[in-house]
């Protein structure tokens, strides 16, 4: 099937996408899709269906802790949906954390980073960009209609809808927040390169993104209060980013709230890229390094065994 689709551009034009440019054009898209889709379910729940009537009150987006099912299982289909579309050319990373842990244990080529990062950033803003303009009348009417702090109109809550920030109980702290990013992450990788390792129980038929997806709405459900399970540096930079341009302000950059927290936006890059290390250093460390020690002895025992067996008796 795919041979027979004729390509858009020239062919000469298109050896230069065979290589990296390819794949940073398959991150941009992965990452777009991944915020467009994730950013829009949170749109949904703080602002279009309070707006729309389909809650009891213009401002009324949680009435119980189930509700937050609709975000967690919103991002996760986000997640599977942009590695079934960018996983056959990129690996479809859309995640800096990932990219970074690849590289310091998966042998991913360290000078194709940067290039992942920055279309991953790009991909997060342009995502962004379209769940706003296709929102932007719900979230202005919400923060009409809100009542309390606001900056240059905006409410943190329709900040919500595009980037993180720490809960109350924090007090302003940095350490929580920092240490729930790595935590989360960490989870995040160490599950992901379990998936998708072959001498280990990966995930077969393609069934891998979809698995992936759920691992992120686990993650939601498990840790997703404290501070948004942002996971993803380029998740939450780029729509911080677009925010900022679009008048959130100091929100966004440099991520402050009188009385809140202050000098927030460092802490969902910093503490994915910690987690992320950490959680291929574990898996490695504690599952990796034994399988690797396993197959040196040329033949594997069965899952749960220390040896192979010998006989049906055993």
């Amino acid at each position: 099937m795919a041979v027979e689709i004729k390509p858009l551009l020239k062919p000469s034009r298109l050896r230069r996408r065979a290589g990296l440019a390819g794949e940073c054009l398959a991150e941009f898209l992965g990452t777009f899709v991944l915020i467009a889709f994730g950013c829009g379910v949170v749109a949904m729940a703080v602002a279009a269906l309070p707006g729309s009537g389909r809650t009891e009150g213009p401002t009324v987006i949680f009435l119980a802790a189930g509700d937050w099912l609709l975000i967690t299982w919103g991002w996760g289909l986000a997640v599977a949906l942009a590695i079934y579309v960018a996983g056959g050319v990129s690996g479809a990373h859309i995640n800096p954390a990932v990219t970074l842990a690849f590289a310091v244990r998966r042998k991913f080529p360290w000078i194709k980073v940067v290039p992942y990062w920055a279309s991953q950033v790009l991909g997060a803003l342009a995502g962004a960009a379209l769940v706003y303009a296709v929102y932007h009348d719900a979230i202005n009417a919400f923060d009409a209609a809100m009542t309390g702090p606001k900056v240059n109109g905006h409410t943190l809550a329709s900040f919500s809808i595009f980037a993180t920030f720490p809960a109350p109980y924090f007090n302003g702290g940095i350490w929580g927040p920092l240490i729930d990013q790595i935590v989360g992450t960490a989870f995040l990788v160490l599950l992901v390169v379990a998936l998708i390792d072959l001498r280990n129980t990966a995930v077969k038929a393609n069934l891998g993104p979809l698995i992936i997806g759920f691992v992120v709405a686990a993650i939601g459900m498990s840790f997703g209060a404290n501070a948004g399970y942002a996971i993803n540096p380029a998740r939450d930079f780029g729509p911080r980013l677009f925010t900022w341009m679009a008048g959130w302000q100091d929100l966004a950059f440099p991520g402050s709230l009188a009385g809140a927290f202050s000098d927030y936006w460092w802490i969902p890059i910093v503490g994915p890229l910690v987690g992320g290390v950490i959680g291929v250093l574990v898996y490695d460390l504690f599952i990796g390094d034994v399988l690797h020690a396993r197959a040196l002895e040329g033949e594997l025992p069965e899952p749960g065994r220390t040896r192979p067996t010998t006989s049906d008796n055993e």
